[in-house]
């Protein structure tokens, strides 16, 4: 009875999670919904998109990656042939040229699902479709603001991946709930990303794999990925916006690997000799990455009470507020070897990367742009942790 009480705790929590990270509208760009929409049948092309200009290609190829044109633009690419959304329809990714010697991986939000009610492709809780416009374009905010002079990436060429099979990039199953049969296709649509960086920037300085909410979460998984491939002299950094609240918990390790296969990729690496299916959780992977590419410097940004985690937590019946689970998983990473920055804001707003509060968010006298800069240069700006984390969120 008491094993079943927590199998019930955690699919309750688990239901949280998916229902309250299906509101990350605001975690990369305007463009960003939850609205799911109807997948629609379209030749693969290459679209270039930006404000002003909108021309497209046909020479692009079904299942191959398409070289990013030259000059500021978003360039939106098919994905290959084992790529695909949720409900099966096509996969796009998208990318923006910059200097190619410094390049952003970033990971889009957009909720999870684990039941039949929440992947329901027109009425779930997370976003089930992606296509040619669904690209950051150039009227974002937060990193995404290439016209800032504060911005640090402004200069960066940035290779987008959007999110839409509910399960934090990390899937890699084909699981029917009741009458819905979900393509958990996550980590292969990921790859897909990490791949277009190493055949078009693989010889790239400077790395930074990033995501918002959901898309945090596979941040320093990928990081490790990409050191696997890249000159061992190329500076790769993680910053995972958003996803630092959930805590390690092996029945919920075990239930949501099963149902979206997080464990049919886990890399081959000596770090992973030996640990079970229900100790592959989410802040775990900051420390089995860390130690498997000690190289790659790691980073976190959370809220102290952001919503979204604070909500999953208390149904997940963990003991202590947020703030607590926070400094936990940073123990539990710096403690098995691997340096973790973090930067803690007070308020409950979810993710920041794709938001204004870049610019404008100060905590006890550090702004997070002078932070990010810093971490982004190839610094450790060290931890920053609110004292009055009940109050607003600082923006100056």
């Amino acid at each position: 009875m008491k094993t079943r009480r927590r199998l019930l705790a955690a699919l309750a929590a688990l239901a949280l999670l998916a229902a309250s990270c299906g509101d990350d509208g605001d975690d990369a760009t305007s463009s960003e919904t939850t609205t799911t929409t109807t997948a629609t049948t379209t030749t693969p092309t290459t679209t270039t998109t930006s404000s002003t200009d909108t021309s497209s290609s046909d020479d692009a190829t079904t299942g191959t990656t398409s070289a990013p044109d030259a000059g500021p633009l978003w360039v939106s690419h098919p994905g290959g042939p084992d790529c695909m959304c949720a409900d099966g329809s096509d996969y796009w990714i998208h990318s923006r040229a910059g200097d190619p010697d410094k390049v952003v991986l970033y990971f889009q939000g957009g909720g999870a699902c684990f039941t039949e009610g929440m992947c329901d492709f027109e009425d779930g809780t997370y976003k089930v479709t992606t296509g040619e416009d669904d690209n950051p374009g150039d009227d974002g905010t937060g990193i995404f603001e290439f016209d800032n002079p504060d911005n640090p990436l402004a200069d960066w060429s940035f290779v987008f991946v959007p999110y839409c099979t509910g399960d934090v990039f990390l899937g890699d199953a084909t699981t029917t709930y009741g009458a819905i049969t979900v393509e958990h296709n996550g980590f292969e649509n990921a790859m897909y990303g990490l791949d277009f960086v190493i055949e078009n920037y693989g010889d790239a300085s400077q790395l930074l794999v990033t995501g918002s909410s959901a898309g945090g979460v596979p941040a320093p998984l990928f990081g490790g990925l990409a050191s696997d491939r890249m000159p061992d002299d190329t500076d790769i950094a993680v910053l995972a916006d958003a996803s630092g609240g959930y805590a390690t918990n092996p029945l919920q390790n075990q239930v949501i690997g099963n149902l979206w296969g997080t464990t049919n990729n886990v890399p081959d690496w000596p770090v992973f000799d030996g640990v079970p299916p229900e100790e592959y959780g989410i802040p775990d992977l900051f420390r089995f990455a860390g130690n498997h590419a000690p190289g790659v410097r790691m980073a976190r940004f959370d809220n102290a009470f952001d919503g979204v985690q604070v909500s999953f937590s208390a149904m997940a019946g963990l003991e202590g507020g947020l703030l607590e689970v926070l400094d936990f998983n940073e123990a539990l990473t710096e403690d098995d070897g691997v340096d973790l920055d973090v930067y803690v804001a007070p308020g409950d707003e979810h993710t920041v990367l794709g938001r204004p509060e870049v610019y404008t968010m100060e905590v006890e006298g550090v702004a997070f742009v002078d932070w990010l800069t810093e971490f982004v240069d190839g610094g450790a700006p060290g931890d920053v942790r609110c004292t009055d984390c009940e109050g607003p969120t600082a923006n100056g």
